[in-house]
C-alpha cells in the first residue's frame, strides 16, 4: 500500500534554512592493455563525458529539483577530465511560508517538484586514470547536489545513476543546519529517511550489492553500491571476448573484479580469489 504524504503543514518563521547535500562518487572500470587501446579509451571517455554533456546532465538535474540556473562554469582539461559548476536559485512560486512534513520515502524523480533553492549549487568533476602495466583504467565522476529549502536532492538519485551506469557508487547524504517554527522550536529534518536505498528504484536495488553506514542522530546517511553481475565484453576496450582464450579471459576478469572490490571496500587486496 502506498503511503501518502500527510497534510499537516508546519508554520515557519521565515525561510526553510535546512541545507541538504547529496554527494556521489561514480566509478567505471575498463580493460585496455596496449597504449593504443588505452588512448582510445581516454578519447572515448573525454567525448562521452565532456563538459558540454555534463552541462546537459546538470541542467536536467536542476529541472528535476525545480531550480533556476543562475550561472554555469565549465571546463575541459588537457590531457583529460572535465568540470562543471552550476549555481541555482529558487523558482518564483506562491508561498505562505509553510513547509510540508512528509511521512513517506519514495524514489525520484517525481513528475512535479517545486522547491526553495537560494544559495544552492550542483557540481561535477571527472577523473580518468589508469594502471601503467596491468591494463586497468578507472573513470571517476564526483557529483554534489546541494539545496536549501523543502526539496531533497535525493529526487535526482535515480536519474544520475541511470545517466552514469556506474560499476561502483559511493553516496553520502547530509542534512545540515535547522529551521524554526513560529514558536521558535528548531527542526533539524523536514522529511523522513532511514536509508538512501529507500529512494532508489527497485531495478537499481536488484542490480547492486549495497552496504549502509548511517548515523541517524547526526542526519548522516552513507551507501555504497557494487554491481552484482557483469559481461566481460562490456569492460574490454579494443578487443572482443570471443578473441581471447580461456586463460586470458580468466586473468582479465580477475583483474577487473579485484579493482572493483578494492574501490568498494576502500582498501588494497593483496591476495584475491574469485
Amino acid at each position: 500500500m502506498k503511503i501518502q504524504p500527510i497534510n499537516k503543514k508546519l508554520k515557519l518563521y521565515g525561510f526553510n534554512n535546512l541545507t541538504k547535500t547529496l554527494s556521489f562518487n561514480f566509478y567505471d572500470i575498463c580493460y585496455a592493455l596496449t597504449p593504443e587501446q588505452h588512448k582510445e579509451y581516454i578519447e572515448y571517455i573525454d567525448e562521452e563525458y565532456n563538459a558540454d554533456r555534463l552541462v546537459h546532465i546538470l541542467n536536467t538535474v536542476a529541472k528535476l529539483i525545480g531550480a533556476n540556473v543562475l550561472n554555469i562554469a565549465h571546463q575541459d582539461y588537457e590531457p583529460q577530465g572535465a568540470s562543471v559548476t552550476m549555481l541555482v536559485a529558487e523558482n518564483q512560486v506562491d508561498c505562505d511560508d509553510n513547509v510540508k512534513i512528509y511521512d513517506s520515502e519514495s524514489p525520484g524523480p517525481s513528475e512535479s517538484v517545486v522547491a526553495h533553492l537560494d544559495k544552492s549549487h550542483i557540481t561535477v568533476h571527472t577523473y580518468p586514470e589508469s594502471h601503467p602495466d596491468r591494463g586497468i583504467s578507472t573513470f571517476r565522476a564526483d557529483i554534489d547536489v546541494s539545496t536549501c529549502g523543502e526539496i531533497s536532492p535525493l529526487k535526482t538519485l535515480n536519474y544520475l545513476i541511470t545517466s552514469f551506469e556506474p560499476d561502483i557508487a559511493v553516496m553520502d547524504y547530509r542534512v545540515r543546519g535547522f529551521t524554526r517554527d513560529i514558536n521558535g522550536k528548531k527542526y533539524f529534518l523536514d522529511h523522513k529517511i532511514n536509508s538512501i536505498q529507500n529512494f532508489m528504484s527497485g531495478k537499481t536495488r536488484e542490480m547492486y550489492q549495497m552496504i549502509d553506514v548511517n548515523v541517524y542522530q547526526e542526519n548522516i546517511f552513507h551507501t555504497k553500491m557494487l554491481l552484482k553481475e557483469f559481461d566481460l565484453d562490456h569492460y574490454l576496450f579494443g578487443v572482443n571476448k570471443k578473441d581471447l582464450n580461456p586463460v586470458e579471459k580468466k586473468k582479465i576478469k580477475h583483474r577487473i573484479k579485484k579493482e572493483m572490490l578494492e574501490i568498494y571496500y576502500g582498501r588494497n587486496i593483496a591476495k584475491f580469489k574469485d
